[in-house]
């Protein structure tokens, strides 16, 4: 018996070095352009495919460049934004849905708004977006909607809304139900049900929600373009304008730090979830969800 599952192994060694082999490519071809942006991100030439020399100074002109450190902080503020309100009504929508009677018209309906919002090309929402910012802002008077970071902060938690949602609703349709009404035959009110059972337990999904919405509002290009307003202008769509005139290392490095900064989140979600009590292969489903 032991001889033929040995015999077994060997026959299958191949197959399991063949996939070993393509997933290493295949993580090389993912990884090698961000490769190449870092190393590029040190090139002291002018134009970003010229390499004349290793240095700091793409990154010191960077800084010192007030356009780009404008469209930095508008990027990371309005992906903060976004983040902070989509994973509010987010929770509180995967909260309803995961508590509602499966098939009922409510959820159904919910669910397939939810899921327009995702399916829906982002130039359509750009187009539609666009004017009803300014009816609003410019014809009926609403003066906040003529703030570029406050339309930022709204058009991208629209689209990342539903995905909290759907992450949130995943999580808690795992909840053991029996869990809450012993804290209710405990006398505990609806509060402290909410806060003590039915928060730390969907906590990984609303972190895994909050890191998507946060990358989703970080690179936003075709919606931003649309309804930015002067001096509210983000990272994705400085980087558009400047390919017409030409790639600086500027873009590499501020990109490397824009890299570095997802990362960081990466980093920040793994290290609650872990003090959570949430063991090595439950981090990587909700970072994998995320």
């Amino acid at each position: 018996m032991s001889q033929a599952v040995t015999q077994h192994r060997k026959r299958r060694d191949p197959v399991h070095i063949a996939l070993a082999v393509w997933g290493v490519l295949v993580f090389i071809f993912l990884f090698l352009p961000i490769i190449v942006m870092i190393a590029y991100s040190f090139n002291t030439g002018r134009l970003l495919a010229s390499w004349e020399g290793f240095g700091f100074d793409s990154y010191l002109s960077a800084i010192d460049n007030p356009i780009i450190r404008g469209s930095v902080m508008t990027s990371i503020g309005a992906a903060v934004g976004a983040a902070i309100v989509s994973t509010f009504l987010g929770t509180l929508g995967g909260i309803a849905l995961a508590r509602s009677r499966v098939g009922s018209l409510s959820v159904l309906l919910a669910t397939g708004l939810l899921g327009i919002t995702l399916f829906t090309p982002e130039i359509v929402d750009a187009v539609s977006m666009l004017p009803w910012f300014v009816s609003l802002g410019t014809d009926a008077g609403i003066a906040p909607l003529n703030n570029g970071m406050v339309r930022l902060v709204i058009a991208h938690a629209v689209l990342s809304v539903a995905v909290v949602t759907f992450i949130v609703r995943a999580r808690m349709q795992g909840l053991d139900a029996s869990l809450e009404e012993a804290a209710a035959d405990l006398y505990a009110t609806p509060y402290r049900r909410f806060t003590q059972i039915t928060l730390p337990v969907a906590a990984p999904a609303i972190w895994a929600g909050a890191l998507m919405s946060f990358t989703l509002s970080l690179d936003n290009t075709i919606i931003s373009s649309f309804i930015q307003v002067p001096g509210s202008t983000p990272w994705p769509v400085y980087i558009f304008s400047a390919l017409r005139v030409g790639l600086r290392p500027e873009i590499a490095a501020v990109s490397t730090v824009m890299f570095l900064l997802t990362l960081f989140a990466l980093f920040v979600v793994a290290m609650v979830l872990r003090r959570s009590d949430q063991s090595p292969e439950e981090i990587a489903k909700t970072l994998a969800a995320a």
